[in-house]
Formats: C-alpha cells, structure tokens, sequence
C-alpha cells in the first residue's frame, strides 16, 4: 500500500499553497492518474512523492515504510521509486543497453545482461540495444525509460507526462504499451497528466486537482461517470 496522508506545500516565492492537505490511498498494482491543468499542483505531488522536494506537512508511507513526516526524511534514491520523465531523460551518451544496465550496478555482469535482455524483448526492441538515444524514435526512447526505471524493481513507477512529446497516433500506441508493460510486471503506477483521455485510459483509479486541492478520488468509473463538481464534470468530458 502507498499511502500519502495531508500533503502540503508552499513554495517560498509564493503566497499560494501548490498542494493543499492532499490524502490518497494506492493498493499494490493498482494504476492511479494525477488528473489536472497547468498549476493544479499535480508536478509538485509528484515530486514531493519521488523525494525531490519536501513537504511543509503531512507523510508518505510506501509498504508500512515511512518516507517522509515531521520527523523522518528518506533520500531519494533510497525511496525505491522508479521516474520517468517527459521525453525519457535517456543518457544521450550511453547506448541502450548501458541506459538499462545503469542503475543495475553492483549485480554479477551475467545477470544485468540478462536482465537487460528481458527488459529490451519486453519493449519489443531486442536488436536495439546497441544504438544510441538519438538513433531511436520518440517512442522508443520513452518505452527504454520505462524499462529502464521498472528493471531495477521499484516499490513504485512515477510517470511524468510520459507522452506530451508524442504525436497523437504515437500516444496511443506507446500509452498502450505502458499500461501492458506495468499489468504484466505488477507494478503499482502513478500517471501525472493534463489530459483526461490519457488519465482514462491508463488507470484504476483517478485523482482531480484543481489549485492545489484533491477534488475528487475514486475508482475510474466511478469518477469518469460520476464526477462530484462542475469542474471535474468539464475535465472528464473533454475526453468524450
């Protein structure tokens, strides 16, 4: 169970709150999409998740394991979290296979390549690993971050608007992929989007923010055909 619990954040050059007292619950396995417009605060949650800033309030418990409260603060690279970034964030200077086998360091040689392997047939790009990231598609760079982020076996897979550099038939594809890839792996994922169709599509479950507040948490039926407000009611029906 992943667990945030009155989240709350302020940035010092600004009056306004970007996260306000936001709670959530997401089982293990279960997909979740951080659904809102720019500044709702939906970048911020993310962050404040992956370690990469520090909340004024509140905790963020990941399997019982306290990540961050008042009293405790786990670095980043400790939290067992695994983030992808818009356009993938691939090291422009490492081939495909180095990309995966990066953060496998400290594993016999023999079982990174295997893993590296696995990893590269589970994208469908097993004759790829010996190019380099600008030799890929857009596509295929964003489907080697995935793999190279869940190939370390993390408690938890950020994805930070993973597909605004797609073109629309791409998106599809690739928002397809990505969804199979974490079902057949079993791994708990959180989507940050602004787009409502994307949000849909990838998980069980939707978040709506709006100016730093959760509006509305539910399971995505429930939130796609039962939006609590007006303003969740218009977000959701710009997929439709």
């Amino acid at each position: 169970m992943f667990k945030v619990e009155n989240i709350s954040k302020r940035y010092a050059q600004s009056e306004l709150q970007a996260v306000k007292h936001i709670s959530f619950e997401v089982a293990p396995g279960q997909l979740l999409s951080l659904l809102g417009e720019s500044g709702s605060g939906k970048t911020t949650l993310l962050r404040l998740i992956a370690g990469l800033e520090k909340p004024d309030e509140g905790s963020i418990k990941s399997n019982g394991i306290t990540l961050v409260d008042a009293h405790k603060w786990v670095e980043p690279e400790k939290r067992r979290i695994g983030l992808v970034f818009q356009g993938g964030a691939l090291f422009p200077h490492m081939t495909v296979t180095k990309n995966i086998a990066y953060g496998l360091k400290g594993n016999p040689e023999a079982k990174i390549i295997s893993i590296v392997n696995e990893h590269l047939e589970l994208v469908k790009l097993p004759d790829k690993g010996h190019r380099y990231p600008h030799e890929l598609s857009a596509g295929e760079r964003q489907r080697v971050a995935l793999v190279r982020a869940i190939a370390q076996k993390p408690d938890l897979i950020l994805l930070d608007e993973p597909y605004s550099n797609l073109d629309t038939g791409l998106t599809c594809e690739v928002r397809d992929q990505v969804r199979s890839i974490l079902r057949k792996k079993g791994m708990t994922g959180i989507l940050v989007t602004h787009d409502p169709q994307d949000a849909q599509h990838f998980a069980d479950k939707i978040a709506i923010l709006r100016n730093g507040e959760l509006l509305q948490f539910g399971l995505q039926q429930e939130v796609s055909d039962c939006p609590n407000c007006s303003y969740c009611a218009m977000l959701i029906n710009g997929a439709r």
